[in-house]
């Protein structure tokens, strides 16, 4: 969330960063309006409530000499009902300029390229000759995960419905394998590991942007204030919720959690295999930060991200977001795509985002920094990996001719050992 202060006293600078967001900048000229309104208001409240005051003072003397104090009372009374009136409305319109403010995107970095959309990305670097490069000719994960018997895509449906699947045997194994392998790794690299609960309440959604504006994409709990998390940065970040850190040193956390979104409005896409799930595996990273520390810190994180993929040998390219394509929290963001060779393109498994004070505003998380000055912190956050993605690219990556898939060196000791995935 943006400081409305700051909306006011930069609205030019507001509105040229935020015509690069896909927003509706006419908003941020009816918050300024609002505000002009309500602070008129004030003023006339302010007038009411000195001149009643006045008045009150009178109606003690004239008691204290006792003298008639009727018509004096009678003013009184009726500026009381004027300032109840004023009150109601500029309570209204402040209302209403929250309500305004809280569905503003974040201001993106200087460096943020712009554009519309996706296509308006830029791909920083690639690299394209980890593992075994980018491979091509390969069956597609869905398929070669049927025949080894590690994936169940037919029934999991009947359990549940389109965009569930099922892991089985080795395909488990490699799920639980890949999260205890990125746990590990992240872990080696000062993270504290946090296991959260897959449920949490409105205020949490609110404190990290999903809520309002994303409420459609959300999975709630009938007649509960419950909602299934889309990611695990939901209840980390909001882990601390309305306190005050010590953030010296920045706090680092990860957590492996299953994921749940509704998918609207994504209707067509991916319906094959595990590329685009309601119900989907994940390890997140997060960490909180003082301004000062920030811009550093979310460099690292793309950095730890990054060392997954390096590890696992899978060929990946890193992309800057553009400023159509960030998410609402985000102010900067780097995607990491790794290679899927059925479709012959690189596919997302990570966005390192990093928010600036907009998600601590929201979220009511603040620390002092080296002048005793009471501050918003800084948040980021950033998948660790898309585990689910992941699975789909070993299968297509390190599948062998004779329909055996060969396990990612640092990943066989925690796959017990086992070097292959091969048919029964």
């Amino acid at each position: 969330m943006l400081d409305l202060k700051y909306i006011i006293n930069n609205k030019l600078e507001v509105i040229k960063k935020l015509s690069t967001r896909n927003y509706d900048i006419d908003n941020i000229e009816k918050i300024v309006t609002l505000v002009e309104k309500r602070n008129k208001l004030i003023a006339k409240l302010e007038k009411l409530q000195a001149e009643r005051n006045t008045l009150s003072d009178e109606i003690g003397i004239k008691k204290r000499n006792k003298q008639d104090t009727s018509k004096l009372m009678e003013k009184v009374s009726k500026i009381k009902v004027e300032i109840d009136k004023v009150d109601v409305e500029a309570d209204e319109l402040i209302k209403k300029v929250n309500d305004l403010v809280i569905k503003i995107p974040n201001i993106p970095y200087d460096e943020v390229p712009v554009g519309r959309s996706d296509l308006d990305n830029v791909v920083i670097k690639e690299f394209p000759n980890l593992g075994r490069g980018l491979v091509k000719n390969v069956e597609a994960h869905y398929d070669i995960a049927t025949k080894l018997d590690i994936i169940d895509f037919v029934r999991s449906v009947k359990l549940a419905q389109t965009r569930f699947v099922l892991y089985k045997n080795e395909g488990a194994q490699l799920v639980r394998a890949l999260a205890n392998f990125m746990l590990s790794t992240h872990i080696k690299n000062g993270y504290k590991e946090l296991m959260p609960a897959h449920l949490v309440n409105s205020k949490m959604l609110f404190g990290t942007g999903q809520l309002p504006k994303f409420k459609e994409d959300l999975f709630k709990i009938e007649n509960n204030d419950l909602w299934l998390i889309p990611t695990a940065e939901v209840p980390v970040t909001n882990y601390h919720y309305d306190e005050i850190l010590d953030l010296s040193k920045p706090i680092k956390y990860v957590a492996y959690t299953k994921c749940f979104r509704s998918e609207a409005g994504s209707g067509g896409r991916d319906t094959r295999g595990v590329i685009r799930q309601h119900e989907f595996h994940k390890v997140e990273l997060v960490k909180l930060t003082s301004e000062k520390d920030g811009m550093h810190e979310w460099e690292e994180m793309v950095k730890d991200a990054e060392s997954i993929l390096q590890l696992l040998e899978i060929p990946y390219r890193k992309v800057l977001l553009s400023t159509g394509d960030i998410g609402f929290s985000s102010a900067k963001t780097i995607d990491l795509e790794l290679w899927i060779p059925s479709e012959q393109k690189y596919r997302e498994t990570s966005s390192i985002s990093i928010c600036k004070d907009f998600q601590g505003r929201r979220a009511k998380i603040r620390y002092r920094d080296e002048n005793d000055k009471l501050k918003y912190a800084y948040t980021m956050n950033g998948s660790g990996l898309a585990i689910d993605r992941v699975v789909a690219a070993i299968l297509e990556n390190y599948q062998n001719p004779d329909g055996s898939i060969s396990i990612p060196k640092v990943l066989i000791p925690y796959m017990n050992g086992l070097e292959k995935i091969s048919k029964k």
